[in-house]
């Protein structure tokens, strides 16, 4: 096995890798980094121990289409070919002969040369991938985005930075909700400057499991507040509506509506 393998930026540097979980890169880095000339690793689920890794993140790279596993149990790198070029007087022939016989070579990519969707029905000769990996792995790729995909008329473009280096795309109809429960808030306007604020702070960035709660006490701190209509005219000197403003905020403009009007004063 060699010490320096390379990886090609046509296959990593794309929004279909960077997807997936950051475990699920770590385990395809490692595993490249493992495989012998031909691009095999024979002990996958021993690199996955090694690095902390899950099942599921190897399930991730086979459902992806990253990773060709073999009822063996070995795996191999599918664009092994573009991210490694190996001079003939270095090369050493891999021992899988018997994997290596039912995968064929198109533009530096490995497929499995009956090779066609994923299908576990057709999945039924000692060669082809087991049974069970691909049951999991399809099973995996119906969850593996944790929400459903939404239409792109349905989404407003507004892009929360995750923890996991994925966005949130705000939906629509998610936008229209919460102006009804925070009517004193300009939405549009806080989900931009919540962007501003996890772009500037990568630490607190949230999952995408948590980041509706994120964006929910955010907004009722702002209802709270008096709501963005609220502080932009507090800002210009004039009061928000009673029912919008905190009790404190109310007595004050109590006590200042009480004084002589001045030439100057917003409350003449």
């Amino acid at each position: 096995m060699a010490n320096r393998r390379m990886f090609s930026m046509d296959v990593i540097n794309t929004d279909k890798f960077m997807d997936m979980p950051i475990s699920a890169q770590c385990l395809y880095f490692h595993l490249g980094m493992r495989a012998d000339d031909d691009g095999f690793v024979s002990t996958p689920r021993l690199v996955i121990k090694i690095v902390n890794c899950t099942n599921d993140d190897l399930k991730i790279l086979i459902s992806k289409g990253y990773v060709i596993p073999f009822e063996t149990g070995v795996v191999v790198i599918r664009h092994w070919k573009q991210h490694n070029y190996i001079q003939s007087d270095r090369y050493r022939k891999t021992k899988y002969s018997e994997e290596r016989s039912h995968l064929e070579l198109a533009e530096n990519v490995y497929r499995l040369d009956t090779e066609c969707e994923l299908d576990v029905s057709r999945v039924d000769t000692q060669y082809r991938l087991s049974k069970d990996i691909v049951r999991d792995s399809i099973e995996l790729e119906n969850t593996i985005s944790p929400e459903p995909e939404q239409n792109a008329e349905a989404q407003s473009g507004i892009l929360l930075p995750l923890n996991d280096k994925t966005a949130y795309d705000v939906p629509e109809p998610k936008i229209s909700m919460w102006a009804e429960t925070y009517p004193a808030v300009d939405i549009r306007q806080e989900l931009r400057k919540m962007a501003a604020w996890l772009d500037s702070n990568p630490t607190k960035r949230k999952t995408r499991r948590g980041i509706e709660r994120f964006i929910n006490s955010w907004l009722s701190r702002q209802q709270d507040r008096g709501g963005t209509y609220g502080q932009r005219q507090q800002a210009s000197g004039q009061p928000p509506a009673g029912s919008e403003l905190p009790r404190e905020y109310r007595e004050m403009y109590e006590e200042l509506e009480k004084r002589p009007s001045l030439p100057d004063s917003p409350f003449q």
